[in-house]
């Protein structure tokens, strides 16, 4: 991926490996995995509209691994098939990226430690 990835993204849900600077600039919608082994993650990442943790909650991991599983049996991904056969271990190399607008919006919370009121 090159520069300004998800920059336009409004909903659904995205995984990469490989990452750009400006990642996640204008990013209003969805909810963003990114695999980092070389920690650049955070240097890449544009701050100003979205949050990003290590993925924490049973309900978020266990998305994370259908999404891998998916990606798996529809293109025979080795990187795909290492990250699945180490998965607990591998979770600890992704970050989860959403947008602050939809930190509440979500129907189960991305932190375990969120203590968030919807404003109406």
């Amino acid at each position: 991926m090159g520069f300004n990835g998800c920059e336009y993204m409004t909903g659904g849900r995205f995984n990469s490996w490989k990452k750009g600077d400006n990642f996640a600039a204008g990013m209003t919608g969805g909810m963003a995995f990114i695999y980092d082994l070389k920690d650049e993650f955070e240097k890449r990442v544009n701050p100003e509209t979205v949050v990003w943790q290590r993925p924490e909650t049973k309900y978020w991991i266990s998305h994370l691994k259908d999404l891998k599983i998916e990606h798996y049996k529809e293109t025979d991904s080795m990187l795909s098939k290492k990250i699945l056969s180490n998965f607990e271990n591998e979770i600890n190399n992704f970050f989860q990226v959403c947008p602050k607008e939809m930190i509440i919006n979500w129907e189960k919370p991305i932190s375990n430690n969120l203590n968030l009121k919807k404003v109406s």
